[in-house]
């Protein structure tokens, strides 16, 4: 059993570069397999769920070696399966784009009913409707997702809510349908965009990512090439945080500063100071923190990735501060853990209130899922005293090398292993 200790009331300071997306990186490596080639994916997050992907592709015949720890490269011909091994994919979320892929490249798939983060119903209804007005027959049964397709033709989509897995999924299976596809009400995040224009250096021809709709017109196979992840948004967000809960001085390098719009504004709004440069943005506070309200939305709004984290923050500010969660619907769950730490949240349904003022303390906690997780170390770095975080594998879902950067800008923490 391995666990996080923290000696936090250290106020952090100095540069941090941040890797590549994982919410772009978990939906681009699964869509190399639409490839009939080689591809190399560059800046990869090393993350357990990137591993877990290239594990699953190996399952299914491909071949996959890392060139390094952010360097992947796939090469998706000798693929010889159309079904996804149970073990390896039950353990991620995103292993649901395999359902896509498999199915645009071979008219069948068959994937484990995804894992992932558990923090309320996260059905997948949207990404199989998806495929059914593209043409297909899809089956739920004995935990398993079954999708087949004589044939795949372009269809006009609408989508209930802007889902981002339903997006992508329903995009990488409409590369290879026959006619145009439009995905009306599609989600507008960073990473669909990403994906999208994955899928279009290998020779797809979609247009309209990052709007409301897309548009695909199919395509007969797709080619192959090198192509460079986005940064992490939300690893960038977790340290723009630290750096405001520690009252430290943090510059996060090798970003889009235009994706950190949201945190910026709320940020600001809380008297922190934010200065913004061409590939960094510098966060440092000299006084009290401000509350303000805050709640989460699709993109552009507030991403429901970053609630944890802020409402971590909000605790210890000055005044009334109320955080509503629209996307999920129990995502809160990480509270209880919170408060063992002194968080004063009170839940009511989708909204959480803190009075503020919280002087966190240190005691043992466990994270419940990948974000809760980083909220935790966000409120030891902060507390006083000795913090004790439990189911690291959580964090290393989705955080490279959270420790070695924390500790680079001055941060007291380690890893170790306990008896169970």
């Amino acid at each position: 059993m391995e666990y996080i200790v923290i000696n936090g009331e250290k106020s952090l300071k100095g540069s941090v570069h941040i890797g590549g997306a994982k919410n772009a990186a978990v939906a681009i490596v699964p869509a190399a397999v639409a490839s009939g080639g080689v591809c190399v994916i560059d800046n990869l997050p090393d993350i357990r769920d990137v591993r877990n992907l290239a594990v699953a592709i190996e399952k299914l015949g491909a071949k996959c070696q890392f060139l390094d720890g952010n360097t992947l490269e796939i090469d998706a011909s000798c693929i010889n399966t159309h079904v996804a091994d149970y073990e390896t994919a039950i353990n991620m979320r995103a292993s649901y784009y395999l359902l896509g892929a498999l199915l645009g490249r071979f008219g069948k798939a068959e994937v484990p009913m995804p894992g992932g983060c558990d923090f309320g119903y996260r059905p997948i209804d949207y990404h199989l409707k998806g495929f059914e007005a593209l043409g297909a027959t899809c089956v739920t049964e004995h935990g398993w997702v079954k999708v087949y397709a004589e044939k795949l033709t372009g269809a006009n989509i609408y989508l209930d809510c802007p889902s981002v897995g339903a997006t992508i999924n329903i995009m990488l299976a409409a590369v290879f349908a026959e006619g145009t596809t439009q995905i009306e009400n599609s989600a507008r995040e960073p990473h669909v965009v990403d994906t999208a224009n994955f899928l279009n250096m290998m020779g797809a021809k979609i247009s309209g990512a990052g709007t409301d709709i897309i548009r695909i017109s199919g395509v007969k196979e797709l080619g192959c090439g090198r192509y460079t992840i986005i940064p992490d948004p939300i690893e960038t967000g977790t340290y723009m945080i630290a750096a405001a809960i520690t009252g430290g001085d943090i510059t996060v390098t090798n970003i889009i500063p235009k994706h950190m719009d949201p945190l910026t504004a709320k940020l600001r709004d809380m008297d922190c100071q934010v200065e913004e440069g061409e590939d960094y943005l510098r966060v440092y506070r000299t006084g009290e923190l401000k509350a303000c309200d805050v709640r989460t939305s699709y993109y552009p709004g507030f991403p429901t990735d970053l609630q944890p984290q802020m409402a971590t923050l909000l605790c210890t500010a000055s005044g009334t501060s109320v955080v509503t969660e629209t996307v999920f619907n129990n995502r809160f769950q990480y509270i209880n853990e919170l408060k063992r730490l002194g968080a004063n949240l009170k839940v009511d349904g989708r909204t959480a209130v803190t009075r503020g003022h919280c002087a966190f303390t240190g005691a043992q906690v466990g994270a419940t899922d990948l974000r809760s997780g980083a909220a935790l170390i966000l409120a030891g770095l902060a507390a006083k005293g000795e913090t004790t975080i439990g189911n690291v594998y959580h964090l290393d879902r989705g955080y490279e090398c959270f420790e070695e950067k924390f500790r680079s800008l001055g941060a007291d923490i380690k890893r170790i292993e306990k008896d169970e």
